[in-house]
């Protein structure tokens, strides 16, 4: 007995718009649901009804276009990122890395508008503070004191380089005293030989201070400075620190002051007492607050800077100095363990 085939349900839509087109699927405005599968083997099989508007050389119908996004919202809305130098995003760091998170997260949010209703989301309103946040940053202070500050002047260099000559001149010799002894042998003792650098470097460090104050009144005053309390304040620090260095010179003695332990004159025991146990080099110290002090009296731009080299020329000396005195007095005890 013949199989019989089972019949195609027809297209719901035929009555209304026509057959199912050969290629496929129907062209009403509404279908039911398993029967877009029917339309699709009806065509395939020559069925139909004998061609539409596909046949007759129409079109067609297009899917309506999806509706806009309602104002404010869609990526027109969305923070665009400003080219910066080499391709990269302009504005903060911060502010980047939100609008980043912001687009991909699919939430834009809302763009305030001046003159009307719209309001800004949490996340917008974080781009906008990092935005405001990135302008008020900024190097006013530091470009206004450099900008008092001629470093091509002539005093200005040669106070560089006397602040800077000192700790070298004064290490590179003691050093080369404790190796070959050419000061002790030429003055005579090593007493002596201590006394005679000491006098040097008394010497270079009124040379240095003479260049200090003349670069400081060939450059201009700071107006921010030059008032009473910066006059007082800058009093203040001068007394603090020429008390360190006259305590820290009297509970040393000229040689311990001066690099005696380089020429073998060396101290029975460690000073703790003050300025000692306040601080550790109170005389490096006290010198900077010195020129410190001495540069907010004068309200001198150029004054601060040098204070700046004046600290970090004895930072350099005292991580030179330090380990090399330590192993001087540490071979000074293993010799008298030995004896």
């Amino acid at each position: 007995m013949p199989r019989l085939r089972r019949p195609l349900p027809p297209c719901p839509s035929a009555a209304s718009s026509g057959p199912c087109s050969p290629a496929g699927g129907c062209r009403g405005r509404t279908t039911l649901p398993g029967t877009a599968a029917a339309c699709a083997r009806r065509a395939a099989a020559g069925g139909g009804g004998g061609g539409g508007e596909g046949e007759r050389g129409g079109k067609d119908p297009q899917p309506p276009p999806p509706p806009p996004p309602w104002p404010g919202h869609g990526p027109a809305a969305w923070p665009r990122r400003r080219a910066g130098p080499r391709g990269r995003p302009a504005g903060s760091g911060a502010a980047v890395v939100a609008e980043g998170l912001l687009q991909r997260a699919g939430r834009p949010g809302l763009r305030h508008t001046p003159g009307t209703g719209q309001s800004a989301s949490r996340w917008q309103q974080r781009i906008w503070s990092f935005r405001r946040r990135e302008k008020k940053v900024d190097v006013t202070a530091m470009a206004q004191l450099f900008g008092y500050v001629d470093m091509t002047d002539s005093g200005f260099i040669a106070a560089i380089l006397s602040i800077a000559f000192n700790p070298f001149f004064w290490n590179v010799v003691a050093r080369w005293e404790h190796k070959t002894r050419a000061l002790s042998r030429v003055c005579g003792s090593p007493h002596t030989a201590c006394y005679c650098l000491g006098t040097v470097i008394l010497m270079l460090n009124c040379v240095r201070s003479h260049c200090f104050t003349e670069a400081m009144k060939s450059q201009p005053k700071l107006e921010g400075l030059d008032s009473h309390w910066a006059y007082y304040s800058g009093l203040v620090v001068l007394a603090v620190g020429t008390l360190f260095v006259i305590s820290s010179f009297l509970a040393l003695g000229f040689t311990g002051t001066f690099l005696g332990d380089y020429f073998g004159i060396l101290m029975e025991a460690k000073v703790t007492s003050f300025p000692f146990s306040v601080l550790d080099n109170p005389m490096y110290w006290g010198s900077t607050a010195i020129y410190l002090g001495w540069s907010l009296m004068h309200a001198s731009p150029a004054g601060l800077v040098l204070t700046a080299v004046v600290a970090i020329s004895y930072t350099i000396a005292v991580l030179y100095e330090g380990p090399f005195t330590e192993e001087i007095y540490r071979r000074k005890q293993k010799g008298a363990k030995n004896k």
